[in-house]
C-alpha cells in the first residue's frame, strides 16, 4: 500500500513547510515540500529534505533506558584517520540498560513523590524549548502535567525573547510582513539575518523582486551566505545595531524624509524621538559600529526614498546586552518612513501574533491552584548553571529535559556541565538521540518524530495554520511529548479530565477562540485543505494593494497590519516614547550603550577579541548535528579570524587554537579568511561529543541577561586566542 500524507514541519524556523511523505507498506519512502503551500512551493531545506535518515537513523533512542554508569560523557574511542576521535556508542550496554515503559514510568513517578515529599515540588524543574513547535508536543500536555504537579515554571526566554521585548514595545504584538510581498519591495534590508542559511523559503521572493531591479543589503558581522549575494554589504560591530538604528533615524528626521503625515496620525513620542537621535550623528556612530559616516547616510536615504523599502530582521540581533534596545531602535524605522502602508514595505521579525490559538486550554495555568494554591516559582532557563549548583529554598532535585538540548545550547556549559553531573540530582530526557544532555540522564525515554505524532503547526514566517497528520506508527516504543505526560499523569494519581483528551480533542480546544482572524478553522477543514491563511480583512487589503501597484500574482489580498496604524500598544499607536520602559528604568525612546563585553566597553584588563558563538548553517541550533548526511554539509570545529588577528599572533590556517576566556576555554582549527572584521572571530555550535576533548563554544558564553526580556547574550562574550600547534 502507498500513500501520501501531509505533514507540516515543528522545527524552529520561520518557514514551518508544509511536507508531503510518501508512505510505502508503513515505511516513509520519501519527503518532499508542498507544492500548494504559498511559501514552501514544493522544496525544502537542505535539513529537512534528509529527513529519513533522521527518522530511520540507527543511533535513534528506540526503548526506556536506565543509566548504570556513572554521569558524564563516553570516553573517547580510536580516532579514525583524519577524523576527529569517536565517542563509545551512546547505547553503550556498559552505560545504558533498557528497562519496560512501566518500569521507567514506575521509577518517575516515585522519584519525583518522594522529591517532591521532602523538598517540596518546587524541587522539580521542567526543561525545553524549540524542540518541536507544534502546539500540542511543544507545550499543552508537559505544562498541564507540571502545573498540576507545582512544580517549578521555566522562563523560556533563551532565543527570542529579547528581541520579542523589543518588537512589542513599538507595535505591541508581533506581526510583520507576509513574506509574499516581498516581491514587491525595492529595497530590502536583511539585518542579521542569514536568509539562505534559517529562512530559505523568503528566497524565492527576494530573488523575483531582484529580477525587478530591487535592492538586497546586508547588515551583518559576519559575512554569511545571503551577504555573499547581497548588492551591498554592512559588516558591522556585534552588538551595535541600535546605534546604527539611531545613526538612520538621525538622517531620516534631519533630512525630513520621514512620513510626517503617517508619524502624526499613527505614533506616539515623535519630538522625544526627535531629540534622541540628534545624540547620534553618523560620525558617532560609524565609531562604534565601523560604518563609514557616509555609508550610514547612504543607507538611511536609500532606505527612506526608494520605496516600497522593506526590513527582514532576525533574532541574531538581540543576542547582546542591548538586544532589546535594538531591536526596539530597529523596529522604529518603518513606523517613521510610514512604509507599513505599501504592499512590500513595512518589517519582519515575526508573524506568530497572528496565531491566537487558545493557549489557555492547551496548558491549564489553572492546575497551579490545585497543586499549591498559589503561582510556582519561576526560573529563567538562561541560568541553568546557576539554578542546579546555587539556587536554594528549594534547591532543583529533579530535572525533566524533552524539546531540549542544554548540555549544548545553554550558555557557561561548564556551570551547566557541573550541574548536571550531580548525583543528587534526578535527570529525565524524553529524546530521539543519545545528544550531549542524556550523558547525564538516570532516566532516557525514547521520542518520537514528527513523523509519528499528529500536530496543529503555527509560523513565525508566515500566515498559515496547519494539520501535522502522522505518517507512520512509532518506531520500536517511542512516545510523544503529549503520551508521555498523558500517563505520567495517570501514574501520579492525577485525576483531572484533561490528563485524558488526545490529539484530535486538544487540536479542538487550540482553535476554540474568539479571535476573528481564526473564525471558521477548524480541524476538519484543516485536515481536507492543508493549510489555511488567517481570516484578515480583505477590504482595505484590496484597496491599498491597488493604491500601492502591486500585481495580481499575491495569492491572497495583502495583509498590511498598520497600513491605518491598529498598533496593540497601550495608547494604540507606534510607541517612540515607551512609559512601560521607563518605569523598568530603561531609556523611553531608545539609547544604546556598548556591551561590557566588546571592544568599545570592555576593561583594560579584558580579552580583546569579540566572539560570535554562531548557529551552524546547515544544523538547527543542536539538531540535526549528528546525521552524517546532515554533517556533510558542514564545517566544523573552526575558528574563523581575521588575517590581522592572526598575523599578531603567529596564526595561520589549518593551525590548532586555543580560544579562552574566564569561564572556560575550547580548542579549534584557525581558518583565516576574509568573513569576520578585525577584532571579531567565529566559531559555530556542535554537540560537545562530537569534538575532540567534549568541548562546546558555549564554555566562553555567560550567563548575563540582555536588557529587555532576559534573555541570553550569546554576542557579548570577549575571548582570546593562542596558537598551540601547527598544521
Amino acid at each position: 500500500m502507498k500513500k501520501v500524507v501531509h505533514a507540516a514541519c515543528p522545527h524552529d524556523c520561520p518557514d514551518a513547510c508544509g511536507v508531503l511523505i510518501t508512505v510505502e507498506d508503513g515505511r516513509a519512502t520519501r519527503i518532499q515540500g508542498d507544492p500548494e503551500h504559498p511559501v514552501t512551493r514544493g522544496f525544502l531545506c537542505a535539513k529537512v529534505a534528509k529527513y529519513l535518515d533522521r527518522v530511520y537513523s540507527p543511533e535513534r533512542v528506540l526503548y526506556p533506558m536506565r543509566r548504570i554508569a556513572p554521569k558524564g560523557p563516553a570516553q573517547p574511542s580510536v580516532a579514525r584517520q583524519g577524523q576527529p576521535r569517536a565517542a563509545v556508542p551512546a547505547c553503550s550496554d556498559e552505560i545504558w540498560q533498557r528497562i519496560s515503559w512501566d518500569d521507567a514510568l514506575h521509577e518517575i513517578t516515585s522519584r519525583l513523590r518522594a522529591i517532591a515529599a521532602e523538598y517540596g515540588s518546587e524541587a522539580i524543574l521542567p526543561y525545553s524549548y524549540g524542540g518541536s513547535l507544534g502546539a500540542l508536543n511543544g507545550a499543552s500536555m508537559d505544562r498541564r502535567f507540571f502545573h498540576r504537579l507545582g512544580a517549578s515554571q521555566l522562563d523560556r526566554t533563551i532565543c527570542s525573547a529579547a528581541g520579542e521585548a523589543g518588537l512589542e514595545s513599538v507595535l505591541g504584538i508581533k506581526l510583520g510582513t507576509e513574506p509574499e510581498q516581498f516581491a514587491h519591495s525595492k529595497h530590502i534590508i536583511a539585518w542579521a539575518a542569514n536568509i539562505h542559511g534559517n529562512n530559505v523559503h523568503l528566497w524565492p521572493f527576494i530573488t523575483e523582486a531582484r529580477r525587478k531591479n530591487a535592492k538586497l543589503v546586508v547588515i551583518d558581522p559576519y559575512r554569511t551566505r545571503t551577504a555573499a549575494c547581497a548588492d551591498w554589504y554592512l559588516p558591522i560591530n556585534p552588538g551595535t545595531d541600535a546605534a546604527l538604528a539611531l545613526g538612520m533615524m538621525h538622517v531620516i528626521i534631519g533630512e525630513n524624509l520621514h512620513d510626517a503625515d503617517y508619524v502624526a496620525k499613527y505614533t506616539l513620542g515623535f519630538e522625544q524621538l526627535r531629540e534622541k537621535v540628534k545624540e547620534y550623528p553618523p560620525e558617532r556612530v560609524a565609531q562604534w559600529t565601523g560604518i563609514a559616516a557616509d555609508d550610514i547616510r547612504k543607507l538611511a536615504v536609500e532606505y527612506a526614498t526608494i520605496r516600497p523599502s522593506v526590513i527582514r530582521l532576525n533574532y541574531g540581533v538581540q543576542r547582546s546586552e542591548g538586544g532589546g534596545m535594538a531591536t526596539r531602535a530597529i523596529t522604529m524605522l518603518p513606523c517613521l518612513i510610514g512604509s507599513w502602508k505599501e504592499v512590500g514595505g513595512g518589517f519582519q521579525l515575526s508573524t506568530s501574533g497572528g496565531f491566537q490559538l487558545n493557549a489557555t486550554a492547551l496548558t491549564r495555568p489553572d492546575l497551579m491552584q490545585t497543586a499549591l494554591g498559589r503561582e510556582a516559582r519561576v526560573i529563567n532557563m538562561v541560568k541553568l548553571g546557576w539554578a542546579l549548583n546555587t539556587l536554594d529554598d528549594p534547591p532543583v532535585k529533579a530535572l525533566f529535559v524533552y524539546n531540549s538540548n542544554p548540555a549544548a545550547v545553554c550558555p557557561d556549559h561548564n556551570s551547566v556541565v557541573r550541574g548536571l553531573s550531580r548525583p543528587d540530582l534526578f535527570t529525565v530526557v524524553h529524546e530521539q538521540f543519545f545528544t550531549d544532555t542524556t550523558d547525564y540522564a538516570d532516566i532516557v525515554l525514547p521520542a518520537t518524530t514528527f513523523f509519528e505524532h499528529k500536530d496543529l503547526q503555527k509560523a513565525y514566517g508566515h500566515y498559515y495554520l496547519q494539520v501535522s497528520n502522522q505518517a507512520i506508527e512509532p518506531l520500536g516504543e517511542c512516545r510523544s511529548n503529549v503520551e508521555v505526560f498523558r500517563v505520567l499523569a495517570k501514574g501520579m494519581g492525577f485525576t483531572e479530565g484533561c490528563f485524558t483528551e488526545g490529539a484530535d480533542e486538544m487540536i479542538d480546544a487550540a482553535l476554540d477562540t474568539n479571535d476573528p482572524w481564526l473564525e471558521g478553522m477548524t480541524r476538519e477543514r484543516l485536515e481536507n485543505e492543508r493549510h489555511l491563511r488567517l481570516n484578515f480583512a480583505t477590504e482595505d487589503c484590496a484597496r491599498l494593494c491597488s493604491a500601492g501597484g502591486a500585481s495580481a500574482s499575491l495569492s491572497a489580498q495583502p495583509f498590511l497590519p498598520f497600513a491605518r496604524g491598529g498598533f496593540r500598544t497601550k495608547s494604540g499607536k507606534a510607541e517612540f516614547y515607551s512609559e512601560a520602559l521607563k518605569a523598568q528604568g530603561l531609556d523611553p525612546v531608545a539609547d544604546f550603550t556598548p556591551p561590557t563585553e566588546s571592544r568599545h566597553g570592555r576593561k583594560a584588563d579584558s580579552p580583546p577579541l569579540e566572539l560570535l558563538a554562531r548557529k551552524a548553517d546547515n544544523f538547527l541550533n543542536s539538531t540535526f548535528s549528528n546525521v552524517p548526511s546532515v554533517q556533510e554539509m558542514e564545517e566544523s570545529g573552526l575558528l574563523e579570524i581575521s588575517a590581522a588577528d592572526a598575523q599578531s599572533r603567529g596564526i595561520a590556517s589549518g593551525d590548532a587554537v586555543r580560544v579562552f576566556n574566564q569561564r572556560g576555554e575550547i580548542r579549534l582549527t584557525a581558518r583565516v579568511d576574509g568573513k569576520v572584521q578585525p577584532g571579531v572571530v567565529s566559531a559555530t555550535l556542535n554537540w560537545a561529543k562530537t569534538t575532540p576533548g567534549f568541548q562546546s563554544i558555549n564554555a566562553l558564553t555567560s550567563e548575563k541577561l540582555s536588557d529587555m526580556g532576559n534573555s541570553a547574550t550569546f554576542y557579548s562574550v570577549l575571548v582570546e586566542v593562542e596558537l598551540i600547534g601547527r598544521s
